[in-house]
C-alpha cells in the first residue's frame, strides 16, 4: 500500500477548478499523456463507472473506477476492478482569497510487479503524481 497526501494552490475559481478535475470523461482530450484511453461504462447522477487506461511516470494502470462527485467541493475516485482494486483517491476542493486550494489523498493499492519496493520508488510516484497535478493546474489557470 502507498499512500500520501498533495496540496496545491491554483489561481481559479472553485467551481473552474472542480469542473477540470472532476471531469474523468475529458481527461482522455486534456490530459492524454496520464490518460490515453477512458470509456464510460454507466453515470447515475453524480456517480460513474469508467474503465481507465492511466499513466504515472513508468506505471501503467488499467482499471474500472467509480467517480462520486460533490459538486465544487469533493472529487472522489474508487477503483473497483483491475490489479490496482481497492485504491481511493480523494480531492478536496476549497475556496481561498488566492483562488482554490486543492488537497488530494492518494491510497494506491499496488499488487505484483506494481508494488513499490523501495522508499525511493515511493517518492518518484509521489513526483509524478504531483506533475499531474501540476499539468492540471496549467489547464484550470488557462481558463481563468
Amino acid at each position: 500500500m502507498t499512500t500520501f497526501s498533495l496540496e496545491k494552490i491554483i489561481h481559479a475559481k472553485r467551481k473552474n477548478v472542480f469542473e477540470i478535475f472532476s471531469n474523468y470523461e475529458q481527461y482522455e482530450k486534456l490530459i492524454p499523456a496520464y490518460f490515453p484511453s477512458i470509456r464510460i461504462r454507466s453515470v447515475r447522477g453524480e456517480t460513474a463507472v469508467v474503465e481507465e487506461h492511466f499513466t504515472l511516470g513508468d506505471i501503467e494502470f488499467l482499471l474500472m473506477s467509480k467517480h462520486v462527485s460533490k459538486p465544487f467541493v469533493l472529487h472522489e475516485v474508487f477503483v473497483i476492478g483491475g490489479k490496482s482494486k481497492g485504491s481511493y483517491i480523494r480531492q478536496e476542493f476549497i475556496e481561498i482569497p488566492d483562488g482554490t486550494k486543492i488537497l488530494v489523498d492518494v491510497d494506491l493499492k499496488l499488487m505484483g510487479a506494481m508494488k513499490i519496493p523501495k522508499l525511493l520508488d515511493k517518492s518518484k510516484l509521489i513526483a509524478n503524481y504531483s506533475k499531474l497535478l501540476d499539468d492540471m493546474t496549467i489547464l484550470c489557470e488557462k481558463s481563468v
